[in-house]
């Protein structure tokens, strides 16, 4: 099923599902950095429902009527916070947590000057999807539970702006 995924405005309705493919898609990361409550993992699904209703911007991507990947971002002055892609394991791979991050850009184009993220700093299959997509490592700090994260940021790509 190599089909591309629509990329769709997510809504209260499907929080149920984006909170079972975002704790499919990080229980790897947690089998890696030996973690089992990395916070995708504890969300619960109260509170995905509070970030489906508050300011954040959350995407979808379905195949069909699968939900099989989301992403999210907030604004936070100039800075485009994105955060939580996560994407069906079966569907790893094949391009949609591309789509989904490309999705995320541009519905914030405009509003940020610049794109921030964070991963597990040992995690380089996300650093290299950051980084095709222009994300640069700018910091690393450790999460709660001691894990170390590689900030990454990206300036916005925007016709007004003459700085990189």
């Amino acid at each position: 099923m190599n089909a591309e995924a629509s990329i769709v405005p997510a809504g209260v309705v499907d929080a149920g599902e984006i909170l079972t493919v975002q704790r499919a898609a990080y229980l790897s990361e947690a089998q890696h950095y030996n973690d089992p409550f990395l916070p995708p993992l504890t969300e619960t699904l109260d509170e995905v429902v509070t970030v489906l209703t508050g300011p954040s911007t959350v995407l979808a991507a379905r195949l069909g009527h699968r939900l099989v990947g989301s992403v999210r971002a907030h604004l936070d002055g100039d800075t485009a916070h994105v955060g939580r892609l996560s994407v069906a394991p079966d569907q790893q791979g094949r391009g949609v947590g591309a789509q989904l991050l490309t999705a995320i850009e541009r519905v914030c184009a405009g509003r940020a000057a610049r794109f921030t993220l964070f991963t597990g700093a040992d995690s380089g299959r996300n650093l290299r999807l950051y980084q095709r997509h222009g994300y640069r490592i700018v910091a690393h700090r450790p999460d709660p539970n001691g894990i170390s994260l590689a900030v990454l940021e990206k300036p916005a790509v925007s016709s007004a702006r003459s700085d990189a």
